[in-house]
């Protein structure tokens, strides 16, 4: 088999977010509780070891570890409290009015942010989507508790992404997800905005899981999820533990990969081939613009058509290709639910609207 290696910063940097997903414990419904009157506070959340933080009153100065946090708090209305986010979104990533509004936002760190930056951005509140960065290759030091304590920051931990390794059980809707946006608009006193915005996201899921519910389980399509930017050697593939196992699951497919226990995990390209998936979503990550994601996507299905292993594949030989960026299936967010619509387009033509 003839297998090209992809290198770079954007192979660096996907190889970061997939080990920084790895800790943590499993979100449940909940997490967020008013714990008193008047405007929702004092509201309490916990982290992915259960340890609890109790918050007074709103944050004014935030802090995200990522586009998809920065997404959402700007989606909540409280874009004017982020004062900085790492993994900035590329123009054009986010829709319309939030993509300008990003563009406001100080960058801190292109990918994750270093920790004298974090703890010196005047910050009381960060949002953290990756959990345990401690085991994440070349992020270096992050910063201690104490640490943490010190320069007056607590963390909000976006947990359907940064606790799942801990899940007992397999990810299969977004309840998770609903969750991290509950918790956050608590935390925020958006909580109102938070409820809008779950309720939009029910709306899409059950829209499409109607559409599909008469389709048997064993007639589904078979579904792969490609990580181009995590490499070519040796394939990542998402678990049964991963959001995007939800959004394939809900999206009436069947992830290939849905034996796996965990978030996610390198396999030989042979394991792939003999699944022999019916589509494959070409997942490349924010390039920083839509003609360099267009091109990465690109880059990424003539790789897949020009190894003569991977292009026997029913897939590749049938063209049957969905281009969808990776940090709209597996990290928080509303746009999850819009990714499962997007995939059921796809697979049911007619069917979805």
């Amino acid at each position: 088999m003839r297998v090209r290696a992809r290198h770079g910063l954007a192979a660096v940097l996907a190889g970061l977010l997939l080990a920084g997903c790895s800790g943590g414990t499993a979100g449940g419904a909940g997490d967020a509780r008013a714990t008193g009157a008047g405007r929702g506070f004092p509201v309490a959340v916990t982290d992915c070891s259960g340890a609890r933080t109790v918050f007074d009153a709103p944050p004014k100065a935030i802090v995200t570890s990522n586009a998809s946090g920065l997404e959402l708090l700007l989606r909540l209305g409280v874009g004017a409290r982020v004062v900085g986010t790492g993994f900035p979104p590329g123009r054009g990533a986010l829709p319309a009015p939030y993509d300008a509004q990003a563009r406001e936002v100080p960058v801190l760190g292109s990918g994750i942010i270093p920790k004298e930056r974090l703890l010196g951005s005047g910050a009381d509140v960060y949002v953290d989507t990756f959990g345990a960065m401690g085991g994440m290759a070349g992020a270096g030091a992050i910063p201690s508790p104490a640490e943490y304590r010190a320069a007056g920051i607590r963390q909000v931990f976006l947990k359907s992404t940064a606790c799942a390794a801990r899940r007992t059980t397999p990810m299969t809707d977004l309840s998770a997800v609903e969750d991290d946006i509950t918790t956050l608009g608590a935390v925020t006193g958006a909580d109102t905005a938070a409820r809008r915005l779950v309720a939009g996201m029910r709306r899409t899921v059950s829209a499409v899981t109607a559409a599909v519910s008469g389709v048997p389980q064993a007639r589904r399509p078979t579904y792969f999820f490609f990580d181009y930017d995590a490499g070519t050697r040796q394939p990542s593939v998402v678990c049964d533990r991963q959001i995007a196992n939800a959004v394939i699951t809900l999206a009436g497919a069947r992830n290939v990969f849905g034996d796996c226990h965990g978030t996610f995990r390198q396999v030989g390209w042979e394991d792939v081939i003999s699944r022999d998936p019916d589509w494959i979503q070409l997942a490349v990550r924010n390039h920083g613009s839509p003609a360099a994601d267009a091109k990465a996507f690109d880059a990424a299905e003539r790789w897949l058509k020009s190894d003569p292993a991977t292009r026997g594949m029913t897939a590749v030989r049938d063209n049957r290709f969905l281009r969808i960026r990776s940090e709209q299936t597996t990290i928080a967010g509303v746009g999850d639910a819009d990714t499962v619509r997007r995939i059921a387009r796809t697979l049911y033509p007619g069917k979805v609207s």
